[in-house]
């Protein structure tokens, strides 16, 4: 049972992080914040995220990409130009890192605005401090795990930032069905988003990108957008819609 509610609470946790700080704002701004709020909401990603944690201002300047460029040979993750999830997976690793590292020359469009704290991203991208998670996790299962096979729900904790991304961008380009006709091949993914707290709404986020609220029909509940609103009548974030 500890073991259930660890992989519930875990992925539950660091998956809020990522679409609310790494999607909504770092990305597409949805809201504001202050500079002290910001830095409360990197630190909570990299405690959530752990040994996945992905850098905000990478993972802004990516999805930006992803975008402008959707469905294209320039989009960073679409499934039409991989054979399989693991191959995208790859190829996306590949264009954050070269973003995080400043390998390649970013237009000035997709950086813009987007939340940049390069003293604690040193840290937080240290593969030593990755390790470190890995080793808590690992703890963690040894104490509780009572059969051999609740180890092969590890990965899941290991990878879940990443993981997260590529359910989304995998699937709600494949599956599911559409409220608007785009040029992309967004879908949402499910009707009732259960599992990944609104993001699979992507048809609905692809028409209406700057819109805090993923979800469009009466039954397409986004609980994210009911925790921005609580936020923003406690005023930690300012909503701009």
């Amino acid at each position: 049972m500890e073991i259930l509610i660890f992989i519930i609470i875990h992925w539950y946790v660091s998956l809020f992080c990522q679409t609310f700080f790494h999607h909504r704002y770092s990305a597409h701004k949805m809201f504001d914040m202050s500079k002290a709020w910001e830095k409360v909401f990197f630190i909570l990603s990299f405690i959530t995220q752990g040994s996945s944690y992905l850098s905000p201002y990478a993972y802004g300047i990516l999805h930006r990409m992803h975008h402008a460029f959707a469905d294209t040979e320039k989009d960073p993750h679409s499934p039409k130009y991989d054979k399989n999830l693991f191959a995208m997976m790859w190829r996306t690793k590949v264009t954050y890192n070269n973003i995080l590292h400043e390998r390649v020359e970013i237009e000035e469009r997709f950086k813009k605005g987007v939340p940049q704290w390069v003293s604690f991203e040193k840290i937080a991208n240290n593969w030593g401090l990755r390790f470190f998670w890995a080793a808590c996790y690992i703890t963690f299962y040894i104490f509780f795990a009572s059969e051999w096979w609740m180890y092969l729900f590890l990965p899941i904790h290991f990878v879940s930032g990443p993981l997260h991304g590529a359910i989304i961008n995998w699937c709600a380009h494949k599956y599911g069905y559409v409220n608007f006709k785009l040029s992309d091949t967004s879908k949402n993914f499910l009707p009732f988003d259960f599992l990944m707290l609104g993001e699979s709404y992507h048809n609905n986020h692809h028409k209406h990108s700057t819109s805090p609220n993923f979800g469009f029909r009466w039954f397409e509940l986004d609980p994210v957008y009911l925790i921005i609103r609580l936020f923003n009548k406690l005023k930690i974030i300012q909503l701009k819609v």
